[in-house]
């Protein structure tokens, strides 16, 4: 293994291929399981007689814990090497995925979610640090590009094969095709990659810290979810207090588990986090919206259903290395921005749609968000990732992984309150359509004002370079 801190320029071509291959099979894994297990949950709730408030932990509980560990394992990894944490989360991830397709229970199943999220940290929030490494800054548009492009691949395929390996074969085996890819991605990166980063190695680790981190965390993203329940409200505000509190503490701490003076300090890094932010906060719950619109409202099936939806992410997943390849040339600030408008672009139609809409309108509309989702993303990630120092790359990764997380959670609470607001408890069929149409239009409006405020945070980070 080569030094601890090893440049990106003694990495040789060779190691860097075989790097990118390794973070991007990662990279696809993770956001693959997210979106091939929402096609199985209907078969999940069947098999174990899960109510739908159940049914929606399984879906919930990973992105919380993924949320949870990002910022603690990004400075776990920035100590004792992103190499290491990686292939130590490729293991946990295929093994816990073994240990979900054994589920006996709605309690068993969502005890091993929680655990895989834990691992799914573990590979996230290192794969995007070890291509920042790995790579010279000028190329690290065109790598991160290409992981981000894995994202929306795993996205895309997710729903399709996930639904045929649901059909034919069994919700389960939906967790056994993560098995020999996690143990494949670990035997590469432990055997064959022969450089680790570990720029914070020696310092300790604030356990203290990431303790009111994450409390701070889970309050306020289960509060969420829970509004606008009177213990939604309690969660969110006891998670304010601790988010408080855990501010005061990193500011007094000698070796904080997040440097809370790159948000105060590094404005680029700051406005680059909170943009991706309310970018994720703007366009995650499209998806669930338009998936109940298409079966509900139009009568469409599932099959049909996710065929149409894929045209966002295939998009998204070629866009972006193009995206990312440009912001090594000109400044993230100005692709990213764009891509910010192009997103609420594509929003806008959504908010007009009715029962009668055209699905051609539909796809280029879908097609108009991906192709400034796609803009957006991977300058952003550049940015983030170029504005700090080397030994803060497992922090930045986890920052901005963590953003998504919650912007991924915000959009699906903001969908939640909306729904219990104006539908209540009733059950959307072509026949009582006309609350939900209500609800989407408000949803989309909001959503297109968020991400319309969204562009002046993206400009707001100025010149990274």
């Amino acid at each position: 293994m080569a030094p601890s801190g090893t440049d990106a320029q003694t990495v040789s071509v060779a190691d860097r291929k075989l790097i990118l291959i390794v973070v991007s099979l990662a990279a696809f894994l993770t956001p693959f399981d997210i979106s091939a297990v929402n096609l199985a949950l209907p078969s999940i709730g069947t098999e174990f007689a899960m109510d739908a408030a159940s049914l929606a932990w399984v879906a919930t509980v990973y992105l919380l814990t993924l949320a949870i560990f990002l910022v603690p394992f990004g400075r776990v990894a920035d100590i004792y090497g992103r190499k290491r944490i990686f292939t130590y989360g490729a293991i946990f991830f295929a093994f816990t995925s073994f240990l979900i397709s054994l589920s006996f229970s709605s309690t068993s199943i969502v005890a091993f979610r929680t655990l895989q999220g834990f691992s799914a940290s573990l590979i996230t929030v290192t794969g995007f640090a070890i291509l920042t490494s790995a790579y010279p800054p000028r190329e690290r548009g065109k790598v991160l590009g290409i992981g981000v492009a894995a994202v929306y691949l795993g996205l895309s395929i997710g729903p399709f094969l996930g639904g045929l390996l649901t059909q034919y074969v069994g919700w389960r085996s939906i967790f056994y095709v993560n098995v020999p890819l996690g143990i494949f991605i670990a035997y590469v990166s432990a055997r064959k990659l022969k450089v680790d980063w570990a720029e914070a190695k020696g310092e300790p680790f604030d356990f203290i810290g990431s303790v009111i981190y994450g409390i701070a965390l889970f309050s306020l993203v289960f509060g969420m979810t829970q509004i606008p329940a009177l213990s939604g409200l309690i969660l969110i505000i006891l998670g304010v207090a601790a988010a408080v509190s855990f501010v005061f503490w990193e500011l007094r701490t000698s070796f904080p588990v997040f440097n809370v003076g790159l948000f105060v300090r590094n404005r680029a890094f700051a406005f680059s986090n909170v943009a991706a932010l309310i970018n994720y906060s703007a366009t995650f719950a499209v998806t669930l919206l338009l998936s109940i619109y298409l079966q509900s409202v139009r009568g469409f099936s599932p099959q049909i259903a996710g065929t149409i939806l894929i045209a966002q992410p295939i998009v998204q997943a070629a866009v972006s290395p193009l995206a990312g390849k440009l912001s090594d040339r000109i400044e993230p600030q100005i692709v990213a921005s764009i891509g910010m408008g192009m997103t609420t672009v594509g929003l806008i139609p959504f908010i007009f749609l009715t029962p009668e809409t055209p699905i051609p309108f539909v796809l280029a509309s879908l097609a108009i968000l991906g192709f400034g989702f796609g803009l957006f993303s991977s300058p952003n990630t550049n940015a983030v990732m170029s504005s700090v120092e080397r030994r803060f790359y497992g922090l930045a990764s986890g920052t901005i992984g963590t953003m998504r997380t919650i912007g991924q959670v915000l959009s699906l609470a903001i969908v939640q309150l909306i729904f219990a607001l104006i539908i209540g408890q009733v059950v959307i069929t072509p026949e009582s359509s006309g609350l939900f149409m209500q609800s989407n239009q408000l949803a989309f409006s909001l959503f297109t004002v968020l991400c319309f405020v969204g562009i002046f945070a993206s400009l707001a980070r100025g010149k990274v370079r």
